[in-house]
């Protein structure tokens, strides 16, 4: 499991204090980019990172559904984890399993499918066998 801290700004909240739920989206983008930085390998000499995904490999990752259950608010100040896993991943996609917390609060669970895309066809294309083992190795994927 791969965790990322987030704190609550102004501008993620309405004028009562209460984050936006699209806020809630936007701070599991973020961890699941940096759980990608996070692997901590190298790939055709760079960070893996979805900058070095898109320019030297052509590979994107796109939602392609997205599920939320929003349990509580988070509220303006909090300092909030999100708590990333990947429950499967398949010849094409990759399914993320992510939790904002607050301490031991649940406030969103949130199942997010991701699409790899070959950008030059934009056409799926397979998930690279070095991210899989990667992700393998440093524990992501959930049992």
């Amino acid at each position: 499991m791969f965790c990322f801290p987030v704190r609550v700004y102004y501008s993620d909240t309405d004028a009562e204090g209460i984050v936006y739920h699209t806020h809630y989206l936007d701070f599991a983008e973020h961890a699941r980019t940096e759980m990608f930085r996070s692997l901590s390998i190298k790939t055709q000499g760079g960070e893996v990172s979805q900058r070095t995904l898109l320019e030297k490999s052509g590979l994107a990752f796109v939602i392609s559904s997205v599920s939320a259950d929003f349990k509580k608010p988070g509220l303006l100040d909090d300092l909030l984890e999100v708590r990333t896993s990947i429950s499967s991943i398949k010849r094409f996609s990759m399914v993320f399993d992510q939790k904002v917390m607050r301490g031991d609060e649940l406030l969103v669970e949130l199942k997010v499918k991701v699409a790899a895309i070959d950008l030059s066809v934009r056409r799926p294309t397979p998930v690279p066998q070095w991210l899989v083992d990667a992700i393998l190795s440093e524990g992501h994927l959930s049992s």
